[in-house]
């Protein structure tokens, strides 16, 4: 029998391979990731820089400048001295009253009144692109614009609106110039300029709804109000819930309208809101420090409201 000849195993390199860890194949892929994502990560970093210089910088200096004080151009430490300035001025609870005022107002109207107005269209079936682009036509128009349009039609003489209940021999108002009538005027001009928005975002998650559930509604013999309680606003929680955060966040920063419209502290402070309050420290009395304190209170109070939500939506969920 003729002997078999086993080859002898070769344990020759290959010349000119580099040895070491920066060799690894681990390294190779990232290496190439990072060339293949290079132009991704070139629009991350500016968007971090944007955010950074627009958004974080600002948050901070502001918290920086509640604790200093400037004069004659001499900036120095003065601690909780802002904070306590501004929480004993007279108009500090009139200002947060108002601000409240306005939100519940708004959240009555500007965040009802889209629901209901995203489910009327979404229950038609002729001309509902022509209503949608008539709803959202609105926000398209300045909101500077809007304020004085609005501002105009308030007037007591010879405005529309009290034309209109002059026609049909009703009482008319005051409007703007009255303490009773000047923050639910705001509050209207404010919901009418700003609904669009809502709903559309609204008007798209009703068509995200499984026509299966008013189906099923139907043969149980639900009502409109009984599907719109059982089916439709279930469906709709978390747009919901998000879109009243963003009402809360939006409605106490009001300043545009209040200060156009109604002057900024309206007829006997009746519209004073704490933004409003912030620009009377800054540009009236130049009180930086004292502008960014309120600045401060008002992050604070968002803060807890955004905390809030987060803390039912988890609980929720």
């Amino acid at each position: 029998m003729a002997a078999t000849t086993v080859p002898e195993k070769t344990t020759k390199r290959h010349a000119g391979r580099p040895s070491g860890p920066q060799a690894g194949p681990g390294r190779q892929g990232l290496n190439r990731k990072v060339r293949q994502n290079v132009q991704a990560y070139g629009f991350l970093v500016g968007a971090i820089l944007c955010f950074g210089f627009f958004s974080w910088y600002p948050m901070v200096r502001e918290f920086i400048m509640s604790f200093q004080q400037t004069k004659r151009g001499v900036t120095s430490w003065v601690g909780f001295h802002n904070i306590k300035t501004v929480y004993h001025d007279p108009y500090f609870w009139t200002a947060w009253r108002n601000t409240a005022e306005f939100t519940l107002y708004a959240l009555l109207l500007g965040f009802a009144v889209p629901f209901f107005v995203a489910i009327l269209l979404n229950e038609l079936r002729h001309a509902r692109a022509y209503l949608r682009i008539l709803v959202y036509l609105p926000v398209m128009l300045p909101p500077v614009a809007g304020a004085l349009l609005f501002k105009y039609f308030y007037n007591p003489e010879y405005g529309l609106f009290n034309r209109v209940l002059k026609a049909f021999h009703l009482p008319t108002s005051q409007w703007l110039d009255s303490s009773h009538t000047a923050m639910i005027s705001v509050v209207i001009a404010a919901t009418w300029m700003s609904m669009g928005s809502a709903t559309l975002i609204y008007l798209a998650a009703l068509q995200n709804i499984p026509g299966e559930l008013y189906e099923a509604a139907d043969l149980d013999g639900a009502g409109l109000w009984s599907k719109i309680w059982h089916v439709t606003i279930p469906q709709t929680r978390l747009v919901l819930s998000l879109m009243l955060l963003l009402q809360i966040v939006a409605t106490m920063q009001e300043f545009t309208n209040v200060f156009l419209m109604a002057g900024g502290n309206g007829p006997e402070n009746s519209t004073m809101t704490v933004v409003y309050m912030v620009y009377q420290y800054g540009y009236h009395y130049n009180n930086f420090g004292g502008a960014a304190a309120l600045g401060l209170f008002l992050l604070l109070v968002l803060a807890g409201f955004s905390g809030l939500y987060a803390r039912l939506s988890r609980n929720s969920d």
